[in-house]
């Protein structure tokens, strides 16, 4: 079973950056899709990114142009940069990998915090 290990979150001031990384304990190029959602207090769970065995990507209208999400299957990693992070952003974000007939998996979530 591969597990999902996000890293990176913190403590960032508005306007900042800030970069998140997922790391997998197995092969991510078998998923179909891979994304990064995020959960606000009292809010929730909502789709961030979102990115394809070939590469196709997707993001909500809201987020375009502030984040950018990758990943290298030869590494087992994806990533999320950051920008521009505003207090609407501080959120529990969360790792995330679909493959069709297969459970989907989470990662423990990595806290960001946009504040002054």
């Amino acid at each position: 079973q591969v597990q999902l290990v996000e890293s990176g979150g913190g403590l960032v001031q508005p306007e900042g950056s800030l970069r998140l990384s997922c790391a997998a304990s197995g092969d991510i190029f078998r998923f179909n899709l891979m994304g990064w959602y995020r959960q606000a207090p009292g809010k929730e769970r909502e789709l961030v990114a979102r990115i394809s065995s070939g590469g196709s990507i997707n993001y909500p209208d809201s987020l375009k142009g502030r984040f950018t999400i990758s990943r290298d299957n030869a590494k087992n990693t994806m990533s999320l940069q950051m920008k521009s992070l505003k207090p609407e952003d501080t959120a529990v974000y969360y790792c995330n990998a679909f493959r069709p007939g297969y459970r989907e998996l989470w990662g423990q979530g990595t806290l960001v915090t946009v504040s002054s």
